[in-house]
Formats: C-alpha cells, structure tokens, sequence
C-alpha cells in the first residue's frame, strides 16, 4: 500500500515537474501579454498626466502626478455629449436591427426555396468583393436624404455581407430534423426561428452581434461624409478632429518656452482622456458576452 502511495506521489511529482521548454513558452505568453496591454496601461497613464511630465518623458511608463483635469475638460468640450448619444445610439439601434435582419436573411437563404435562390446568394457574395465607389454611393445617400440624418449611420451599414454568409452556413448547419419536428406540432417559419434557431446560434450571434457593435462604436468614416453638423457627429469622429486640431508643429523653441514656464497644454493628455472613455463602453460589454465570443470563435472555425 505504501509502495503504490509511494509511485503515484512520485508519477504526481514528475507530472508537476516544469520543463526548460514550458518556461520559456509561459516567457513568451508574458511577453505577449505586456505588448498587448502596455498601449492600454499608457494611455491611461497618459490621460492622468501632466502636460509638462509627458513633454520631459518620451515613454512615459509610471505615473509621476495623477491629474483628472484631463477627463473634466473632455466633457466640457463642444459637443462632446451630443456626439457621445449619437454614437451610443447608432451602436445599439444599428446593432439590434443589423442582428435581426441578419437572422432573417441567413434563414430565408439557409432554409427557403425560392426562384433564383442560388443567383442571389452569389450576388450577396459577390457585393462582398466589389464597391459602388465613393461618389456614386455618396449620391445615393443624398437622395435617400440621410445627409445629416443619424439614421443615415443606422441603414445603410445594416447588412454586413460576411457576417450574414457566417449565420447562413451556421444554420445550415443544424440538422432539419430539429425544424421538421417543430413543424409537425404546429410552429411557423417565425417560431422556428426565434424559438429553435435563434437559441441554438446564440454563441455565433453573439459573436458577429460583438464585433458589429465595436466597428459601430468606433466607425468615424461614415460621420465624416454624412454627418456635415457638428452636433450630430459620432464620438470617434470628435476624437478624431480633436487629434488634428491639437497635432501642431510648435518646434523647439516654443516647446522650451512652455516647459519653463509650465503652461498647462493638456492636448496629448486631453487626447488620451477622450480615447480612454471611448474604450470603457467596450470593456464593459466584452466581460457579459465573452463567454458566447469565445464558444462563437470555436464553433465558427469548425463549421464554417
């Protein structure tokens, strides 16, 4: 008896044992991880600094003063509440309608027949690979009157092409079985979908739903050509003109002049104040859908 404690200790031992190679993989996920999070850990950093503190530090690595003034003056700025409603807005109305039609669509071209049925799929897949171009889409939009129209950063991105082909093929790949059985005690095509395939595919809904609300949150580009008043520009895209408009060349000899005399610039502080609160909305939605973000990333990678 004691013989087999004896071996089992010694076989538990020599499992625990950590080898040269396991050191060094667990040195290089260390490494890995500091990469990832030091751009995070410095633009906080960063958003509580001095002005003065930052100019003197290149790499500014550890906090020398910390100073909220920063993140006071980021709400103070014009129109700094009206684009933060604007963006919080197109992010969950956009992604709401956007996972709706999604799902419809990915039933109708997983599920129904219709005539052309295979026509319009390789179209959708088609529009993937090629634009209508800038100008001829901008023209349309001014049509359409979503020129300075917050629902002009609602519609037109509704339909992600990529990620209605990543639903389509999930669908597909649910067994028939489960919708026959649910048609023969009555339910509908609406039922079927909200009742059985809805819950199913919730991990890949929640998933593609994740990714489609952080290009929503952070898209800039699409307030740019369509949100021509300021009080209806997106908060990326304030961020954006904020960075330009404190990018200025002041050459050295300013710079020495502001330094001596500690005239209190909070650009680059004020810059990472604004990017810092930009990214909270994410950090806070990531930890509710991470554990469906994870299962969708596996679950897509093999059936897709």
């Amino acid at each position: 008896m004691r013989m087999a404690q004896y071996r089992a200790s010694a076989k538990f031992t020599a499992s625990r044992k950590i080898s040269v190679v396991d050191v060094a993989i667990y040195l290089f996920l260390i490494l890995l991880a500091i990469i990832m999070v030091f751009p995070f850990y410095n633009m906080i950093l960063v958003s509580v600094a001095d002005y003065v503190d930052i100019i003197e530090t290149p790499i500014y690595v550890y906090p020398k003063s910390i100073d909220l003034q920063n993140y006071r003056m980021a709400f103070l700025l014009p129109n700094f509440v009206n684009s933060a409603l604007v963006s919080v807005f197109v992010t969950v109305v956009g992604t709401l309608l956007s996972m709706v039609v999604t799902t419809l669509g990915a039933y109708v071209l997983s599920r129904r027949n219709f005539p052309l049925k295979g026509f319009f799929f390789y179209f959708i897949v088609f529009t993937m690979y090629f634009g209508a171009g800038l100008i001829p889409w901008y023209l349309v939009m001014k049509e359409l009157g979503f020129i300075n129209n917050i629902w002009g950063m609602v519609i037109p991105p509704l339909i992600n092409t990529f990620y209605l082909i990543l639903v389509r093929n999930y669908f597909q790949s649910i067994p028939p079985d489960i919708e026959e059985s649910a048609r023969i005690d009555g339910a509908n095509d609406i039922q079927i979908l909200v009742n059985i395939l809805v819950p199913i595919s919730a991990p890949i809904i929640a998933t593609i739903s994740l990714f489609y609300a952080v290009d929503r949150w952070n898209d800039w580009w699409l307030g740019m050509i369509l949100m021509q008043d300021p009080k209806l520009m997106p908060l990326q895209l304030l961020l954006r003109n904020l960075v330009i408009a404190n990018t200025l060349d002041l050459g050295s000899d300013m710079m020495n002049i502001m330094r001596t005399s500690r005239i209190q610039v909070h650009s680059r502080s004020l810059q990472m104040a604004v990017v810092t609160i930009t990214t909270i909305p994410i950090l806070l939605v990531y930890p509710f859908l991470q554990k469906h973000f994870t299962k969708g990333i596996l679950l897509g990678s093999i059936k897709a």
